[in-house]
């Protein structure tokens, strides 16, 4: 269970870089997503793998060169439930980008990923925000 956690989490940074085809393999038909930093509220609307896969593509757009990676250790709660895994798995992500100024901006964050039937059914984010530190140096 551990590294189908590991790898589900690889495969949500992947999405988020770009990989939009992941979104209908990783994702359920419907979720929840659960963003707690200041200018997410577009993610509260959220529920299908398609409208996420819009709205990442937005934040690609109004960050050039955006680029996520798993940090740290990741936390795997799963356990097989119907022959699928279901249960938590969390880990730190760090993100950065690059200011019109060409200075990088980077933040460290949690996701926390709920799975049920081995597909991501809710999503907990938090981060540094604007103003942010690091985790990981």
């Amino acid at each position: 269970m551990r590294e189908f956690g590991i790898g589900l989490f690889e495969q949500w940074t992947a999405m988020w870089n770009g990989d939009s085809a992941l979104a209908d393999r990783i994702m359920a038909p419907e979720f929840r997503l659960r963003y707690a930093q200041a200018g997410t509220e577009s993610f509260d609307d959220v529920r299908r793998p398609a409208q996420l896969v819009e709205v990442i593509a937005g934040w690609h757009r109004a960050r050039p060169g955006l680029r996520f990676a798993a940090e740290g250790v990741a936390a795997v709660d799963l356990v097989l439930a119907d022959g699928a895994p279901s249960g938590r798995v969390a880990r730190p992500y760090r993100a950065a980008f690059t200011e019109a100024d060409g200075s990088t901006v980077a933040r460290s964050g949690i996701d926390m990923l709920g799975v049920s039937g081995g597909l991501i059914t809710e999503v907990w984010s938090v981060s540094g925000g604007v103003g942010g530190r690091m985790f990981y140096r």
